[in-house]
């Protein structure tokens, strides 16, 4: 089992780890595709990517409709695993892109999941 953090994650499940407002650097993922991989490989493992629902005071959600243009993606959205914030847990594993969107609207903060749901409609239809 590995646990990471995350900055962001899409409603497609691509996952955010290093940088804001697009291509900000903020942070190293260092060794998170490595452990994440490894844990997803191993037989029973999981990856797990925690993420704080807002940020910026509450401002914005940090899960997005989509990734701002130079967001780097640390975990590309078909490892991406369970999503954790403090709303539940989002399993995206072999699910579709329309249901991947549902389970991380579920777990977005209550303030942005209607926002969250037109975008999604938008992109997926």
């Amino acid at each position: 089992m590995a646990i990471n953090s995350a900055i962001s994650v899409d409603l497609t499940g691509q996952i955010n780890a290093e940088t804001v407002f697009g291509g900000r650097i903020w942070n190293s993922a260092l060794g998170q595709v490595d452990l994440h991989l490894g844990a997803m490989l191993s037989k029973g493992g999981k990856g797990i990517t925690c993420v704080r629902s807002t940020g910026l005071g509450g401002s914005i959600s940090r899960i997005v409709p989509q990734h701002e243009p130079g967001t780097v993606i640390s975990i590309p959205r078909y490892f991406a695993d369970h999503i954790v914030s403090e709303y539940g847990v989002a399993k995206l594993l072999a699910k579709t892109q329309r249901e991947r969107a549902r389970e991380l609207i579920r777990i977005a903060h209550p303030d942005f999941r209607a926002e969250l749901k037109k975008e999604a409609e938008k992109l997926f239809g």
